[in-house]
């Protein structure tokens, strides 16, 4: 990889991000270049930091503004509405659920709990920086019992309509989370294409990214795991 990656860490406790940041130390591929101990502050520091990052790992517990909350949940989507660019990687104490599946679709592109491996942090940076989400089996499973949950898992014939069958078969593989050049090679077509038939999907399916391609996917019976 030619170009680094670019690190912003949103985290209040200082013992966590100076550990975070020793870890993404190790790693050739990542520059730090934006840190914040709370969420209120950051859309001021992002506008005007000389360089934006291109990965935000956020922590879903954050200091309130006064008496106003102001948790990873709002943060996230003060970021996805101003700067749409920047993939974002929660970073949480808890593997609840539904709780996953909200702040998927509130546009995070990846989750991870906090005691996972290093290795999988490595693992979900990369991921969403060139694929566009993160979502491993563990996630994958609790979004399915997630929308189960809420009785909205069942295949919902008149949704898929809209789609074609290669925007179907496309839509499975990134579930799968493969890349655009992986589907390509799969399928037989060129990259450009995938990604034309990829924008298509977020516009018919009215998904923010392609981690809310997979809880479309999941929720009307497209992709299953068992």
């Amino acid at each position: 990889m030619d170009k680094l990656i670019n690190i912003g860490i949103v985290e209040d406790q200082l013992l966590f991000r100076e550990g975070i940041k020793a870890i993404l130390g190790n790693w050739s591929e990542m520059k730090i270049v934006f840190e914040a101990g709370d969420g209120y502050s950051v859309y001021e520091k992002l506008v005007s930091c000389s360089s934006r990052p291109d990965v935000l790992l956020i922590d879903i517990s954050l200091p309130k503004d006064g008496d106003e909350e102001f948790d990873g949940v709002r943060l996230t989507g003060v970021i996805t509405k101003f700067f749409p660019e920047i993939k974002i990687v929660i970073l949480s104490v808890h593997e609840d659920e539904i709780f996953m599946t909200q702040l998927i679709e509130e546009g995070a592109h990846g989750y991870l709990v906090k005691d996972c491996d290093p290795k999988e942090v490595k693992e979900a940076i990369m991921s969403v920086y060139e694929r566009g989400s993160y979502i491993n089996e563990r996630t994958l499973r609790a979004l399915q019992n997630s929308l189960k949950l809420k009785k909205k898992g069942k295949p919902s014939g008149r949704a898929n309509d809209q789609l074609t069958r290669r925007e179907i078969e496309i839509l499975q593989l990134l579930c799968r989370q493969m890349t655009s050049d992986e589907i390509a090679d799969k399928l037989f077509i060129s990259s450009k294409t995938v990604n034309g038939h990829r924008n298509n999907l977020l516009q018919k399916t009215g998904s923010r990214n392609t981690a809310g391609l997979v809880i479309y996917a999941l929720r009307n019976g497209i992709f299953r795991i068992h």
